[in-house]
């Protein structure tokens, strides 16, 4: 022992003397080494992503991609949100909805669809846990136990197939593992909300692990009906969702079995008549948050069912990876509305007077929509390289199944129900190859063909509507005159990128890629008497150029990117107008350029700061393409007019697509004895946005402002988390949408919910 102590203490004058001799005393040593320590905890972590369908960091991937999980992910959704919680979250993302919590619009980069039909067919797709989401329904799949949410902007028609014109939103969930692991949480906040949230998984033998996960939100009716007085009437929820994972792992073969399932019993939309004044575009004294007028809709209630299950095999065949994933979905439900969001009630002969309101509403207007027996059937098969080589390489296969009927019950034409097919399918492949340490470039490919069908199973049963007859005494509308609808189309997508470091810490990208989205069939005019309508497929041209960077000690990562594209023939959804319609049309082209920049920064050890801004330049571009204004009378339109009741489009922004979007958050922590305090905030706010495809001083919103905080304290010995959490602090009153043709009618943003939640982590 002697021996030891005294080669120790040898080493250590050898090493003194020599850093003496180099010009470094001890002293200077112990500061660089303080120096280093400090640099290590200021590194911020590496992220993942799978934008290419391969695990990567997203610093090597040449897309514009930005992520959301951990603290920052739960946060956004602490007080019973939905999907619609990432609207502004992440620069060049919104979402909105004219259906509730049922199905959200996305729009990335400006480019969107306003269509609110359970048929709209969207350019943002939506996949979960690898298993594309296709209808509006499925999009909406509440989110919980997730690993990671992924926002892919650009065309990705090459890897990802069709309706990705605008990008992807991608969300992993967690995954089983061998360790045991689970959680649980639970919230308490404003307006009775409980959310309750938990998971457990672990390994049941060597090579079979599990993972169970459950949700349940809860939020009491808070607001009232102030046309009959009932207090409480509407605006809650009830939502219930599980997920159960079975994962066996060997050296040579992995099976991920996942099935999952959600119940909705919630609230519509709530609409709220002449809530804006002419000429106007502020909230007015007929709006206030927690009252609304409603004759009809039955509370505005929404009741949705989800079911699926996906199974994803992975084979190691002679150092390449073969991919398979078998999926199936199902959906159905209803939901309801008081389109003109008040009440009318016409004088009769016992004397009662004519009442409406509030202000002016020329007829009652009321929606039911039901989703009926939803299928979906995925199967997509790839062959993967390794990483390992100079050359990456992957070709793959994908089938696309999809039926379902929409049944559309309006309270003067009656009950029609009409059925929807799909079936695409689809080969691509793509490579990377390695130039040089430093430059690698990527090329891709993908044929995809497409089929849409459509029929009319019953017309206006029920309703009240005259159906004037033709020359021959025959009804001029009816189920005879719609024959069975068939379109069908195969695009090529194809894209080039590459990707250059210039040093170790940054890299500069370059990419050029198309896609198009499928041709569609909209019917929903069939329930007004009106024949169905097609628009052409859209196909897309995406250039961007862009940079990544790792600097100040990995400590600050910025990211960038300039994009520019074109859209030919691009689809567009006509809503409202006297007619009360919804027609798809297609314009020439649609051109959008802009940019976006994510940063993070982690300045101390204690301080986190991080955000974005995305700049979005939208425009159509048709010089005869003609659209009917509000069919109300009541807003003010800025087009030009043709004199016979439309305007014209031409140079007008794409519809619902932000100029711009601001996002910050920061997170402060204060070290105690058993683990810390912390204050974590994040403010988004929303630039100049456009509402119809027309311009009018109302339907336009610019500034809309949200903030969240949350202040709460990590126990690291015991594993448990309390925090006194704020979604949307200030209670912004923002208007989200509007409806056109019976009065100036709006929705808004959710209120202001303070809560407190506690988790626990067990391992």
């Amino acid at each position: 022992m002697k021996t030891c102590k005294k080669s120790v203490l040898a080493l250590s004058i050898q090493a003194s003397l020599l850093a003496a001799a180099m010009g470094l005393s001890p002293a200077l040593l112990a500061q660089e080494s303080d120096k280093d320590q400090a640099a290590e905890e200021t590194k911020l972590e590496r992220i993942m992503v799978t934008a290419q369908k391969r695990v990567q960091s997203t610093q090597e991937v040449p897309i514009s991609v930005a992520t959301l999980s951990g603290e920052k992910f739960d946060a956004l959704f602490a007080g019973g949100e939905d999907i619609q919680a990432l609207s502004g979250k992440i620069p060049g993302l919104y979402a909105e909805s004219s259906n509730g919590r049922a199905a959200p619009r996305f729009y990335i980069r400006g480019l969107g669809n306003t269509d609110f039909d359970l048929a709209a067919s969207q350019p943002v797709s939506v996949v979960m846990d690898d298993v594309v989401m296709e209808n509006v329904i499925l999009k909406s799949f509440p989110l919980f136990d997730m690993a990671q949410a992924e926002v892919i902007r650009g065309a990705q028609g090459t890897l990802f197939g069709r309706n990705t014109t605008a990008g992807i939103v991608k969300f992993t969930s967690v995954k089983p593992t061998q360790d045991f692991e689970a959680y649980t949480k639970a919230t308490v906040g404003s307006f009775g909300t409980i959310n309750v949230e938990g998971a457990a998984g672990g390994g049941l033998t060597d090579e079979l692990s599990a993972r169970i996960s459950l949700m349940n939100q809860n939020r009491d009716d808070y607001v009232d009906n102030g046309f009959t007085g009932e207090k409480d009437f509407t605006g809650g929820h009830d939502e219930k969702a599980g997920r159960l994972q079975f994962l066996y792992d060997t050296d040579s073969f992995s099976a991920l079995f996942n099935v999952h399932g959600r119940k909705l019993d919630g609230t519509s939309s709530l609409f709220r008549a002449n809530v804006l004044t002419p000429g106007s575009n502020e909230l007015n004294e007929n709006y206030d948050r927690e009252t609304v007028y409603y004759d009809d809709g039955e509370g505005n209630f929404q009741k949705y069912d989800n079911f699926g299950a996906s199974l994803t095999l992975e084979f190691d065949i002679n150092g390449m990876t073969l991919t398979s994933i078998t999926a199936q979905e199902n959906a159905d439900g209803k939901g309801k509305g008081d389109i003109d969001g008040g009440y009318r009630i016409d004088a009769n002969f016992d004397n009662v007077p004519e009442q409406m309101g509030p202000g002016f509403i020329p007829f009652g207007a009321v929606t039911e929509d039901q989703l009926n027996d939803l299928e979906q059937f995925t199967q997509e098969i790839r062959l993967a390289s390794d990483t390992t080589e100079a050359l990456e390489w992957q070709v793959g296969a994908f089938y696309f199944d999809s039926s379902f009927g929409v049944t559309s019950i309006d309270g003067f034409f009656g009950a029609t129900t009409v059925y929807h097919g799909n079936k695409s399918w689809a080969v691509f492949g793509q490579s990377t190859y390695n130039l040089t340490d430093r430059l690698d470039i990527t090329g891709g490919i993908r044929y995809t063909y497409d089929e849409k069908t459509f029929s009319v199973g019953q017309q206006n049963v029920g309703g009240v509507a005259l159906v004037v007859p033709d020359a021959n005494g025959n009804p001029s509308a009816s189920i005879q005159d719609y024959d069975p609808l068939k379109v069908d189309d195969g695009q090529v997508s194809w894209e080039l990128s590459s990707n250059y470091r210039l040093t170790d810490k940054t890299s500069v990208f370059g990419r050029v890629a198309s896609g198009f989205r499928a041709q569609s069939i909209q019917g929903r005019d069939v329930a007004f008497e009106k024949a169905p309508s097609v628009a052409e497929s859209e196909t897309i041209t995406s250039v961007e150029v862009g940079a990544k960077s790792d600097l100040l000690d990995d400590s600050l990562r910025l990211n960038g990117a300039l994009f520019y594209y074109t859209i030919d023939d691009i689809q567009l959804s006509a809503i409202g107008g006297e007619t009360q319609g919804n027609q798809l049309i297609n314009a020439d082209k649609g051109v959008g350029y802009g940019f976006e920049v994510d940063a993070e920064w982690r300045a101390t050890k204690s301080l986190v700061l991080g955000g974005g801004f995305s700049y979005n330049n939208t425009e159509l571009k048709d010089k005869n393409l003609l659209v009917a204004p509000c069919g109300s009378g009541a807003c003010t339109p800025t087009d030009p007019s043709n004199g016979a009741g439309l305007v014209f489009i031409d140079g007008n922004p794409f519809p619902q697509a932000p100029e711009t979007i601001l996002t910050v958050n920061a997170r402060y922590d204060i070290p105690v004895s058993t683990g810390e305090i912390y204050v974590y905030g994040d403010v988004a706010r929303q630039g100049e946005t456009n509402l119809f495809l027309y311009e009018s001083m109302e339907y336009r919103t610019n500034g809309n402002f949200e903030a969240g905080l949350r202040i709460g304290y990590l126990n690291f010995d015991n594993d448990y988390e309390v925090a006194l959490f704020g979604r949307n602090i200030t209670d912004e009153d923002n208007l989200k949408g509007a409806i056109d043709f019976n009065n100036l009618t709006g929705f808004v943003n959710e209120p202001r919910i303070i809560g407190v939640e506690f988790k626990k982590n067990f391992f």
